[in-house]
């Protein structure tokens, strides 16, 4: 299978998307005339520097305002095209994209603009050449697929075929279903983009908020395999035009872009595999039984003060490494990992950011599958020395710099027993039963970068954006979680460094993990286990209390021991969400502790800013300087 990209997809000039381009694995490129234009070589030159890069010259585009013209514009668009025509012959390039019209002089009639392809058709055929029409989705006659295939039928030429783009079918509401009627063989090329679900005129929404397929709420993959099953066998392409890309990373978007194109091609094999005998096989998306473990990376005085708040949690220290300065802690089915080594990514990551959540474990079915899928999505395997008594842990680099590793049921389970001397220390169990969630923070340029990489690995369904209201500015938040809920995690986007998500970017230098969920079935006797302990829960504001008791309809008993535990609370239809916060430790980093009750899938959301305002209140004043 063929994959390309459109070089007005990513940032940068057009040598830094070659580049890019290649390095994520595309194997061909759709040339837009403006990133030419720009360009100072030759034609010639720049179609040799693209195949230099291994790639090929896909597509030329667009032509616009072609067909159904006045006999006076008729004839310029000819000429238009003659010239295009020469430029293409140099680029080493056999297909040119022409876009149905929108100007203004331009006459409706589906035989008048056939018989302009039929001639256009000779004219591209005489120099070996071809041309597609592709309907957009405001074109002023031709805004639908089916009325631009019957004008390619009737054009009946063989250098004239079909360009389908998803969004020009989906974004008008059009079913995909219709394209299975179209012959294979005169679907000449395929384009792909998604969109998040937004009201507002399709031009405007198509030049600013296309995304990759999976990043958006288009039903691309029902798209595809409607493509597929017409027996089309040439390139899968996108073509994105999107605000946040066109200032982002060209490596970093080239990299989701091919990621989506791998991740929703395994999906259309599955559904239609009949219609996909030529797209490799990979496993499926890896379901994750749970969080296996956090590891922090810490040294020092902030060492101590994480021990010290794990033993105010209810943890105990239940072993220590039989080669390195680590230890395990647990506390019912969590496991907590301290590494104070200073070498390898441990030592790397304190170095950088301080106290960090270095490394995240996940129980799966199969770590071998895991790694095969996360490989083929273009995730780079991760390994460092194993010293004395180590075992061989599969693993990979996920966003950020952070790493992952996966424990599946065979040997690799016993990794606890053979790396770790057991220790036995006095019970203090705090009523804590597994991780329930983690929040990572990020830029909000890189939420879709994220949202895509766990979605495209793992068995996740991805939640409606919510925006978090900071005094400061606003945080985008997504929760993605597995349907069985077993593994969640939070993406929380952040725009401004006044955000205290911002400020945990700004001192942490970059996206990482910045608090973990633990859940617990009884939060009330929970929070007073952990009073007897020491911890010392995040207080609010007694307004948040009284509020409290206005929108909700909690008992005085109930509504007197949240207050005094500092326990925030919500609910919606399906059940009720109690939660617990530590303050916050080595920076801007907590501790979260929840209860959930009935069917609440939810994050808590409406309490964030009451949450965050507590956390602020704490921070050291503004213009006061360091003791």
């Amino acid at each position: 299978m063929k994959t390309g990209i459109a070089t007005v997809s990513i940032s940068g000039n057009l040598d830094e998307k070659i580049e890019a381009i290649a390095a994520a694995g595309f194997t061909g490129i759709e040339i837009f005339e403006q990133d030419f234009i720009a360009d100072i070589r030759s034609p010639k030159a720049v179609g040799q520097r693209i195949r230099d890069a291994g790639l090929e010259v896909m597509l030329f585009q667009p032509f616009r305002d072609f067909e159904g013209l006045p006999p006076g514009p008729r004839a310029k668009a000819f000429d238009r095209a003659e010239r295009k025509f020469d430029v293409m012959q140099e680029l080493g390039c056999e297909l040119m994209l022409v876009c149905s019209s929108v100007h203004p002089e331009a006459l409706g009639g589906i035989d008048r603009a056939a018989a302009d392809f039929a001639e256009l058709g000779d004219r591209a055929a005489a120099r070996g050449l071809r041309v597609g029409f592709e309907a957009l989705a405001w074109g002023r006659y031709v805004n639908d697929h089916r009325d631009a295939w019957e004008i390619v039928r009737r054009a009946d030429h063989a250098a004239v075929g079909l360009i389908l783009d998803s969004f020009h079918t989906l974004g008008r509401g059009i079913d995909p279903e219709t394209i299975r009627r179209i012959p294979g063989d005169r679907i000449f090329f395929v384009q792909l983009a998604d969109a998040p679900a937004i009201e507002m005129d399709l031009l405007y929404w198509s030049r600013h908020f296309r995304n990759m397929p999976g990043e958006g709420d288009l039903p691309v993959s029902d798209f595809m395999r409607a493509v597929m099953a017409t027996g089309y066998a040439g390139p899968v392409s996108l073509e994105i035009f999107n605000d946040q890309f066109r200032g982002g990373s060209p490596d970093t978007i080239a990299q989701d872009g091919h990621r989506s194109l791998i991740a929703l091609m395994d999906e259309v094999r599955r559904a239609e595999p009949a219609a996909s005998p030529d797209i490799p096989p990979l496993p499926a998306p890896i379901r994750v039984r749970d969080t296996a473990f956090v590891e922090f990376a810490a040294q020092g005085r902030d060492l101590a003060a994480l021990e010290v708040l794990l033993e105010s949690l209810g943890f105990r220290r239940t072993g220590h490494h039989v080669s390195k300065q680590v230890t395990l802690w647990q506390q019912g089915n969590i496991r907590i990992v301290l590494n104070a080594d200073t070498a390898g990514h441990a030592g790397s990551a304190w170095n950088a950011r301080g106290t960090t959540v270095c490394d995240i474990g996940l129980s799966v079915e199969s770590a071998p599958d895991t790694v095969t899928r996360a490989t083929a999505l273009g995730a780079k395997l991760f390994s460092q020395p194993l010293g004395p008594g180590e075992m061989p842990i599969p693993a990979i680099r996920g966003l950020g710099g952070s790493v992952m590793h996966f424990i599946d049921r065979g040997a690799l389970s016993e990794v606890w027993d053979v790396e770790f001397r057991a220790e036995e220390p006095p019970a203090q169990d705090a009523g804590l039963t597994r991780i329930d969630h983690i929040a990572q923070t990020m830029t909000y340029d890189e939420m879709l970068s994220w949202s895509l990489f766990y979605t495209t690995l793992f068995d996740m369904e991805k939640a409606p954006m919510v925006d978090v209201v900071d005094p400061d500015g606003l945080v985008r938040s997504r929760a993605i979680a597995a349907p069985s809920g077993d593994f969640r995690i939070t993406l929380n986007g952040a725009e401004t460094h006044r955000t205290l998500a911002g400020a945990f970017l700004a001192e942490g230098f970059g996206g990482t993990v910045q608090h973990v969920a633990l859940a617990t079935d009884d939060i009330f006797a929970t929070a007073r286990a952990l009073h007897e302990l020491g911890f010392a829960e995040l207080p609010l504001s007694p307004n948040y209390f009284d509020d409290l008791a206005a929108r909700f309809e909690l008992d005085p008993e109930t509504l007197e021991r949240m207050r005094a535990a500092n326990i925030l609370y919500d609910a919606d239809a399906n059940g009720e969400f109690f939660q617990l916060y530590s303050k916050p430790f080595a920076g801007q980093m907590f501790i979260e502790i929840v209860e959930r009750r009935g069917g609440y899938s939810g994050y808590g959301a409406p309490n964030a800013p009451f949450r965050i305002a507590a956390q602020k209140r704490l921070q050291r004043p503004k213009g006061v300087p360091v003791s």
